[in-house]
């Protein structure tokens, strides 16, 4: 101690640094204690003595105006200060946070952002010839049975690194200079005894006070903003999450073990064997018996007093998981950096909404848990389909709790949904930033979904709100967006946007049952919508490149099977009936893209809307010889890919279509068969195995001389001459 301060720096998240702290805390007896930390969130310092808070939890300062913008500072159960402030707390000893303060920070975040501070471990375990950061400091500091001059060591070894390093960025300047104007405080405030625990990179700069003048102009007119403050619950795998006072672990359950048990080997090796066991695989008393004396030697062959991390990883990939990495990883996951999440006591500061939210979480039964599930809705349930609903409006808002997965083979009706929950510590602040809209949860869920519709001038974006707003039951903002879904309908003159806002709109629609939800209103707009698009498919489908008829031909086959569901709907099948008028112009028209002209034609086979003898007959014609070969070639893509609603399957059992495509290809020259393989190949790749297989069976057999009627006798010659290019195109080989 130093004209009565002592300045002890830590490793952040460091079990020995916190126990060391705490153990000099008792030699000290300090009548006023520093920690680095957010002074905005002085206030919150009495609620860490609570015994219902257990950590991991964190600080998190953020702006009212923009919570996204929020600073976490994170506390695990060994965290040094989290220790050092509950020993404060408990001995009634005054307790302060000293950093820069976060309205200053947030203030002038792109200096934050630009300062980039040196890594202090890293500069010493690489002269000390360590190339693992993390496991040396480890070894050197956090298992340390003796603690005695730890600090004055640390403070040393970093106040060497300093001084072959630039002078410390403008925001780290002001940083300790704030610090050491806190120390100051504490002295004009008559405390005798300070101590100060900081970061090890900081102690150097606070054992000797600078000039006070010099600190005054670094933090004299720097401009603040508004900061609320509040506890969150944290998780273990997010203490590597660098925010607030940066630096995270890599290994927090780890940590914790060294915590709780100073090291005790043989304990977290059979934790590691229990875990392998829970899971149905072999691990034996014996092979733990054998990993502890690997892991033992493994330390003595390197040198070193005890084994670390990464001898005990070493020894239990080799014997516990027999070498096997998929047993090693579900042992990082629980054992090394685990799956604990914190939680909070009553009277910690929230939002209305966030209240809201939580209230109706603990109502349907939805916990908030660190680890990642499945949660399978039956819609048909009431309180599943709540627990959808409640999904739902969470993802209006932005909060990412949920996320819906695509649906579950086997189960094709409207009345699944598959989501996975995975909490994260900022879906806080997101709710936070939400509570601008509502103080509840379907006031809130309402008013965003109306200001995202009105800030959007795309119809399909507009559309899909629609059915989000619907599978949200938010029904009082429907009416706002289905207004304007017309007024964006009436004011587009997109065909393609167009085309992309029905299917989920057709989605919306067959909602209405299984949701019990009201969509008459939204009838009417879908079905001037459609005629629309009815309308303005031809031209629309003239002058294209590549890429652009590929993505209007997606978007034909999408609407295509909307308008399809539309036909149950009054006035449904003239609309339908409408659209497949305007998909056979499109076939006819000379100028339309080939690929288009293809994927109309299939679509139309597929519905019985043209028959087998027609569609041959329009494939003769895009394989005429005046055609070219790559526009014949994107003819038949339209025609045969899966992506577009075809398949091989037609080639296979139409003698006429696999004739024509037959004689194309055997008309070709070398030059443009070797210009159009590429895309035909591109083709059959997407074609399932057992197609391609009956196509060549057929090419095999000779099967293509009876297609083309040349004779009923097998030409084997011929056979011959053609199998090799039609293996080629397939991508088969022999």
């Amino acid at each position: 101690m130093t004209d009565g301060v002592a300045v002890l720096g830590i490793r952040h998240h460091g079990p020995g640094s916190a126990r060391s702290a705490v153990r000099a805390l008792e030699r000290l007896e300090p009548d006023l204690v520093l920690v680095e930390g957010p002074p905005d969130a002085q206030a919150l310092l009495p609620l860490a003595g609570a015994a219902e808070m257990k950590p991991p939890v964190a600080l998190v300062v953020y702006p009212p105006d923009r919570p996204g913008l929020g600073v976490f500072y994170p506390f695990a159960t060994f965290s040094p200060e989290w220790n050092v402030i509950r020993w404060a707390l408990h001995h009634r000893t005054p307790v302060r946070f000293c950093d820069l303060p976060q309205a200053i920070s947030l203030a002038d975040r792109e200096l934050v952002e630009q300062d980039e501070p040196a890594d202090p471990i890293r500069l010493l375990a690489e002269a000390a010839g360590e190339d693992d950061p993390e496991r040396w400091w480890e070894r050197l500091v956090e298992q340390r049975a003796d603690d005695a001059d730890v600090f004055k060591a640390v403070t040393e070894a970093i106040g060497s690194v300093r001084e072959t390093l630039p002078p410390p960025p403008l925001h780290e300047a002001r940083r300790e200079a704030y610090m050491r104007s806190a120390i100051r405080q504490g002295r004009r405030e008559g405390f005798s005894r300070i101590a100060v625990v900081c970061g090890a990179w900081h102690a150097p700069a606070l054992e000797t006070l600078a000039a006070r003048n010099n600190d005054d102009a670094l933090l004299r007119g720097l401009k603040r903003v508004k900061v609320d403050a509040t506890w969150v619950p944290w998780t273990a795998s997010r203490l590597a999450y660098t925010s607030g006072y940066g630096a995270g672990v890599e290994s927090p359950a780890w940590y914790l073990h060294l915590w709780e048990t100073q090291g005790n080997l043989t304990g977290w090796l059979a934790s590691a064997a229990r875990l392998l066991r829970a899971e149905d695989l072999d691990a034996s008393p014996a092979q733990v018996v054998d990993a502890v004396r690997l892991a033992e030697a493994l330390s003595a062959l390197r040198g070193r007093p005890q084994p670390s991390l990464s001898e005990v990883t070493d020894a239990t990939l080799s014997v516990l998981c027999g070498g096997e990495s998929a047993r090693m990883r579900l042992i990082e996951r629980r054992l090394i950096v685990g799956e604990e999440m914190g939680t909070l006591p009553e009277g910690v500061p929230s939002v209305p909404l966030q209240r809201d939210i939580e209230a109706h979480a603990r109502r349907l039964r939805l916990r908030t848990a660190a680890d990642e599930r499945t949660l399978d809705l039956d819609l048909r349930l009431p309180h599943q389909l709540e627990q959808s609903r409640f999904l739902h409006r969470l993802r209006v808002l932005g909060v990412v709790w949920g996320q819906l997965l695509p649906q579950p083979a086997g189960k094709l009706g409207t009345f699944h949904e598959l989501w996975r929950l995975g909490w994260r510590p900022e879906s806080v602040l997101q709710m936070v930033e939400a509570g601008v809209y509502g103080n509840t949860l379907i006031d809130a869920a309402s008013a965003r979904a109306v200001e995202r519709a009105e800030a959007t001038t795309d119809l399909s974006q507009t559309a899909a709100l629609i059915e989000l707003a619907l599978l949200a039951d938010i029904g009082r903002a429907v009416p706002r967006l289905v207004a304007l879904l017309g007024i964006r309908s009436a004011e587009s003159t997109d065909v393609a946007q167009m085309l992309q806002a029905l299917p989920p709109l057709a989605s919306t629609l067959r909602y209405g049952d299984v949701r019990q939800t009201d969509t008459g209103a939204l009838a009417c707009v879908v079905r001037a919508l459609a005629e629309r698009v009815t309308v303005g498919l031809g031209p629309a489908c003239v002058g294209l490149d590549v890429d652009a008829a590929q993505a209007l031909a997606e978007d034909i086959v999408a609407a295509t099977q909307a308008l399809v569901v539309l036909a149950n709907e009054a006035d449904g099948g003239s609309l339908v009936d409408a659209w497949w008028a305007s998909l056979e112009q499109v076939v006819d028209r000379r100028e339309v893209a080939q690929l288009i002209a293809g994927t109309a034609t299939r679509l139309a086979l597929n519905a019985e809307r043209l028959s087998v003898e027609d569609a041959e007959a329009r494939l003769g014609r895009a394989l005429a010889r005046g055609t070219e070969p790559a526009d014949a070639a994107r003819w038949i893509e339209g025609f045969l890919s899966p992506k577009l609603g075809g398949s091989g399957l037609v080639l296979a059992t139409s003698s006429r279509l696999f004739g024509l495509v037959d004689t194309w290809l055997t008309s070709l020259s070398a030059d443009y068969f070797a210009q159009v393989l590429p895309l035909l190949r591109r083709t059959t790749s997407t074609f399932s195995r057992g197609e391609r297989r009956q196509i060549a069976e057929r090419v095999r057999t000779g099967g293509s001389s009876v297609l083309l009627g040349a004779s009923d006798e097998l030409d084997a010659g011929r056979a011959a001459l053609v199998e090799p290019i039609v293996l080629a195109i397939l991508g088969i080989e022999r």
